[in-house]
């Protein structure tokens, strides 16, 4: 069909029509925020939500691919803090050298959960339950369980703490650029087909003759090396590496790829819906704090979490509802 190629804008946002629910969540939110609090267009809130969420952002993009395949990454927090605490004593060599050097940590995690789910074909929740631990572990024998100070003095910061062009952060950009080329791995590649196809049944795909291995891999390097690179927005905008940081990240970005329309089985994804997904989750705890701002209530984080959780079961719950609806319409 003429044009069948061509670029396909409403595929890009929703995934075919499949992930509307967190788009409209997203957008019922910032229109909530915009109309409630007086700041919350202003520039300093829109560059500090997105400064911060980067993290998040990059983890789930990162685990959205782990789980379109069916496996699971439990690990990417820990990693998160490993990396954050690699990049912090790289940085006197400058980010040229601490930003690659947080990312191959991470991606070095990443290749032994591979090794342990392909070669030794152990569960994935397993394998990664143990590099969980082993990352936690090796983040505090490095650090001497202690906050590790970035130099100043080099130009690591300036990833975390300034903006490219002065209107965004570093951190947002890079993120956006990594989206965009996941994305078109994802949709016109056939290494992106294969991760779906292995998410159907990875039985299926060995038969047809799918290089199976190959994008198992991939999807754990990815992985890992995002986790890294969250560990690197870490440091930079922190200044230092944190060895107890990251303790339930893995936990916001599957729920981030849960919300985005992911399968928990695998065979179904969006890359821009997952992003979608994240930014929704963050953006319930700045509407939370701007509510505490307001005076009106004074909820503290313990509460922050329960309305998150709340919150998280609307959606997917409005999400299955609107994928169930669309099944028995075809």
């Amino acid at each position: 069909m003429p044009g069948s190629d061509a670029f396909d804008l409403r595929q890009f946002l929703r995934g075919d029509g499949r992930n509307a629910g967190v788009w409209i969540a997203l957008a019922a939110l910032i229109l909530f925020g915009l109309a409630r609090y007086e700041n919350f267009g202003s520039a300093y809130n829109i560059v500090s939500f997105l400064n911060y969420n980067s993290m998040f952002i990059i983890i789930s993009i990162g685990m959205c691919f782990v789980i379109m395949t069916g496996g699971i990454d439990l690990s990417v927090g820990s990693v998160a803090a490993f990396a954050s605490v690699v990049a912090a004593y790289l940085s006197p060599y400058g980010i040229e050298v601490a930003l690659p050097g947080g990312v191959l940590a991470g991606a070095a995690f990443g290749a032994i959960n591979a090794f342990c789910i392909i070669a030794m074909r152990i569960p994935p929740f397993i394998a990664t339950l143990a590099t969980m631990l082993a990352a936690k572990g090796g983040a505090l024998v490095i650090s001497g369980a202690q906050t590790i100070s970035v130099d100043w003095g080099s130009n690591f910061t300036k990833l975390g703490m300034e903006k490219a062009f002065n209107i965004l952060p570093w951190t947002i950009v890079i993120v956006a650029i990594v989206a965009i080329v996941l994305w078109v791995v994802l949709e016109q590649t056939s290494l992106g087909r294969t991760v779906l196809a292995i998410g159907g049944s990875e039985d299926a795909s060995n038969l047809m003759g799918l290089k199976v291995n190959r994008a198992k891999v991939f999807v754990y390097l990815l992985s890992g090396g995002c986790a890294g690179l969250a560990g690197v927005f870490l440091a930079s905008g922190f200044g230092a590496g944190q060895p107890l940081e990251g303790i339930g990240w893995e936990l916001s970005a599957i729920a981030s790829v849960v919300v985005g329309g992911t399968l928990l089985t695998g065979g179904l994804g969006s890359v821009t819906a997952t992003v979608a997904g994240a930014l929704l989750l963050g953006l319930v705890f700045n509407i939370l704090n701007f509510e505490n701002g307001r005076g009106t209530i004074s909820l503290s984080a313990y509460w922050q979490m329960v309305i998150r959780g709340g919150f998280l079961f609307v959606v997917i719950l409005l999400q299955t509802r609107m994928n169930a609806s669309r099944q028995k319409a075809g």
